[in-house]
This record gives structure tokens, sequence and C-alpha cells, in this order.
């Protein structure tokens, strides 16, 4: 049985930081980037932290469709709103000072709203100020339409971020998708196989395969069900729908790419940046209602939401956000988990990038 090693938050923060910056990236910006990808680790989510640090991020730096140097334009601005071109730099980047401006925007008149092009990633941090934050992004083409079998949406999340007077904030992160491509590049990466019903071939049979199914997305013969699933029997059109919100809501307000045209392929099969488009909208309680007291109103629908009838064999009910909560605490003792595959991908990038950093595996 494989052995499983565990890394720090500290150390990891510290060596993908270590290593953005020896690949170009700006020191304070390599920070950014490096604590963005930690936070997902820390919260257990493992298909979206460093195991994508060098196949999503040094490999596209490498390849010369992600710039390392973040050139943060802000191409149109009200008191309210922004509209940025990232120009396909550093997402973690754009994203945070994005957010940012949006919560400065909310601080002083109530709402803030920014949206994005050309970029490649984005970032929740508004719960922490008392704001409520709402964003979203597009993504490469995943999604097959309700009725359909072409991959055309990406899996396009949806984030919703709020206080409340507990611990942790209720954070629902969700893809538009039935699963999405970051949880089955972890599938891949383990080697094991995906539940029927996340993803169709062109014969609408399913594919449980994940290499199959990631090439799949790429040459067009797979596609992601939509939320609910295939069809409109449980509800698939709700997330067919949603998808396409927020696939217009990340293109239609600041003039970006859509739908097929973020695949990253150029028509001669050459690799090209995503350009990617997001949104961040803030809201600043205190415009609405003294925020302890909403937090209040929050904590006691979480709680009451928890305390209700458990289905039969079922210990406990969740609300969104507290499983992330106590996978932080576990983590915080043991540290991150790293496989096989995740090990030698990060060996790999210290060897390319001549960091000086041993990894806790190779005492």
């Amino acid at each position: 049985m494989e052995k499983t090693y565990y890394e720090s938050f500290e150390r990891m923060e510290q060596f993908m930081a270590q290593a953005f910056a020896a690949i170009g990236v700006p020191e304070e910006d390599a920070k950014i980037c490096a604590a963005v990808l930690i936070e997902s680790d820390k919260r257990g989510i493992d298909s979206h932290g460093v195991g994508r640090f060098k196949p999503i991020y040094i490999d596209r730096i490498n390849e010369g469709i992600q710039n390392p140097v973040t050139q943060f334009e802000v191409v149109r601005e009200t008191k309210t709103t922004a509209v940025v071109d990232g120009h396909d730099g550093m997402g973690h980047v754009i994203g945070v000072k994005s957010m940012r401006m949006a919560i400065d925007k909310a601080k002083e008149y109530g709402m803030g709203m920014v949206v994005v092009r050309n970029s490649t990633h984005y970032s929740l941090m508004a719960a922490k100020e008392d704001m409520i934050s709402i964003t979203g992004t597009n993504a490469r083409p995943s999604i097959a339409p309700t009725f359909g079998v072409e991959n055309m949406l990406g899996t396009n999340p949806l984030t919703i971020g709020f206080p409340s007077d507990e611990a942790f904030p209720f954070v629902l992160d969700c893809a538009t998708s039935i699963s999405q491509r970051g949880k089955i590049e972890h599938y891949a990466r383990i080697q094991k196989q995906m539940p029927e019903g996340w993803v169709i071939n062109h014969n609408g049979a399913p594919v449980t395969d994940p290499e199959t199914a990631l090439k799949g997305f790429n040459n067009g013969s797979c596609a992601l069900a939509p939320l609910g699933g295939i069809g409109e029997e449980l509800g698939g059109y709700k997330g067919y729908g949603y998808a396409t919100v927020v696939e217009v809501l990340s293109a239609a307000l600041q003039a970006g790419t859509f739908l097929k045209a973020l695949n990253g392929i150029n028509p001669d099969g050459s690799k090209r940046p995503y350009h990617l488009g997001h949104f961040f909208i803030a809201i600043d309680i205190n415009a609405f209602i003294p925020a302890g007291e909403f937090k209040k109103t929050a904590g006691d629908i979480l709680r009451q939401l928890r305390a209700s009838a458990k289905a039969q064999g079922e210990e406990r009910i969740y609300t969104a956000g507290e499983k992330e909560y106590l996978a932080f605490l576990e983590r915080s003792k043991t540290g991150i988990p790293m496989n096989a595959q995740v090990r030698k991908s990060l060996t790999d990038a210290r060897d390319q990038l001549k960091v000086d950093f041993r990894f806790v595996w190779e005492d």
C-alpha cells in the first residue's frame, strides 16, 4: 500500500512562492499565488490545490500561454463598478485585486462589482470583512446543454459566501456541472474510475475512465453533464441554465471570450491563452443591517438546518463551508496529504526551476 506523506501549510506555501518567483512571477505576486492555491488544500479541496501547481500553472507559463508578470489594467470604472483586463496574467493575482476593488467600492457605496476579461483564475475573500460575495467564472468548454452531447459551456462555478456568528463563514462554491474538471483530474492522478453519469460521449453513453474524459473534453468527443444530470428528469436544465448565466456574466459585460473560443487551441492546433472571464460582486451587510444582527440570524438558520431530523443511518447534517472548516482543523495538525503523483510533480517542478527546497518525503 502506498505511503502517504504530509507537508505543512507553511512549508508548501513557502515552496510554491519560491517556485513561482523562480519562473518569473514577481515576488509579491508569487506570494499571492501560493496563498490562493494553498487555501484549497487547507480546506480539503485537493482537486484545486497543490496538485494543479505544476500541470496547470508552471507548465502553462513554460508553454507561453500564461504570463508570469500580471498586467492589471482597469479599462473602465465608475464609483461602484469596474472592467479589468488581466492580459492573461496570473489569475490568482487578478482575482485578489479585483475582489479587493469590489470590497472597497462596497465599503463606500454599499455594493461593488468588478468584471474581468483575459484571466486564468478567481478567488473569494469578502466574508472576512462583513461582506456578502457572489463570484463566478467561465471556463474551458466541458458541459453539454440539456438534450445535447457537445461540450459547449465551462464548468462555470458560482460562488456565494457570507459571514455568520460561527467560527467559519457560509461558502457555497459549486460548479454548475455535475462534477468538475479539477475533480476528474484528481481521479486521474489517483487512477480511480468516475461514477456513471458524470461524463457522456458523443453517442450519449457514459464514460467512467478519467483519462478518456479529459482527452475527450479537448477533442470534443466527451462532455460533462450539467448539475442535476442528463436530461430534465432530475433537473439538469437547472444546471444548464445556471451555467449559461455564469457564461454571460463572465463574457458579455467585459467584451470577453466565451464558449468554444475558451478551449485554448488555435485553428492550427497550437496552444493559446484561455482568456477566461470572471465577475466579483461585494455587498456591504452594514448598508442594510448591523453586521452582528445579520450574522446572528444567518447562524441561527444554519444551526437549525443542522439540527433538523436526519435520515436513517446518517450521523449529522452539514451546511456549506462546514466540512471545509473541519478539514482545516484536521489538516492544521497533520499537514497536506501528498500522493505519489503529486510528489513527483512537485519534485519535477523544483528540479526544473532549481529551487533550493527539500520535501518531507526526501528525509
